[in-house]
């Protein structure tokens, strides 16, 4: 029943750690925007609250020195899908902090191009200063929500670091000594083997002698065709 919740608390975290991968990949690009840093923060919190769930359900069998052999050789093989886990969604949110500190959303408080114009209230110094205000302040709410975040972030991604490091001092599972159910791609040379011979003998279908004929006597016209036009290259 243990190793059943562990490998759906992976699957999770598996589609989880994967969604904040794309979302991070979108991070200062022409689709970021603040809805998407919400969606974000949202998957990544998710993935962490997975993490720390199936990190106690992991944790206490692989301690246990009298497991037997066989359950302990999967729940390695899962322990090793686990960090890789870790390693990805750390990775992505070091990425987003990167991409979210070089690009913030807030809107600069200085305009990065100088028109020249500038006039009280009424003019049109005026007008533009107070566009700029009222982007400002429909964006959030919050003049530092870039940075709250960021912040936010960066503790995120510390405790993150911390608690692989402690999972390796209290797990001892090198990923090398891990043994794997199957060869590498073997679901697909079987899908293929199942299904390549019947698609080609379906495609192919049984020989015909016409057919095989019709192609020999063509095959020999062009190779004398050929013949002939390099003979009459040779001669001119």
């Amino acid at each position: 029943m243990a190793r059943e919740e562990c490998k759906a608390l992976l699957d999770a975290l598996n589609r989880t750690t994967a969604r904040h991968h794309q979302l991070a990949l979108t991070v200062g690009g022409s689709a970021d925007s603040r809805a998407l840093r919400r969606e974000l923060r949202r998957t990544r919190r998710e993935a962490q609250e997975l993490a720390a769930a199936a990190r106690a359900r992991l944790t206490a069998p692989l301690r246990d020195r009298g497991l037997g052999g066989e359950e302990r050789a999967e729940l390695e093989r899962l322990w090793a899908a686990f960090s890789g886990c870790l390693d990805l969604l750390e990775a992505d949110m070091r990425r987003a902090l990167a991409l979210g500190s070089a690009f913030p959303l807030q809107a600069p408080r200085r305009p990065l191009v100088r028109t020249g114009v500038a006039g009280g209230p009424g003019g049109p110094g005026g007008s533009a200063r107070s566009l700029r205000r009222l982007a400002e302040r429909d964006g959030d709410g919050d003049g530092d929500a870039d940075g709250d975040d960021l912040r936010e972030l960066e503790r995120e991604v510390l405790q993150l670091s911390d608690m692989i490091r402690d999972m390796e001092m209290k797990v001892n599972v090198p990923r090398w000594t891990v043994q794997a159910r199957q060869t590498a791609g073997a679901e697909l040379l079987s899908a293929a083997s199942s299904a390549g011979p019947a698609s080609v003998q379906e495609r192919s279908g049984p020989c015909d002698p016409s057919k095989a004929l019709a192609a020999a006597v063509f095959s020999a016209v062009l190779l004398a065709a050929v013949a002939l036009a390099v003979c009459v290259a040779k001669l001119s």
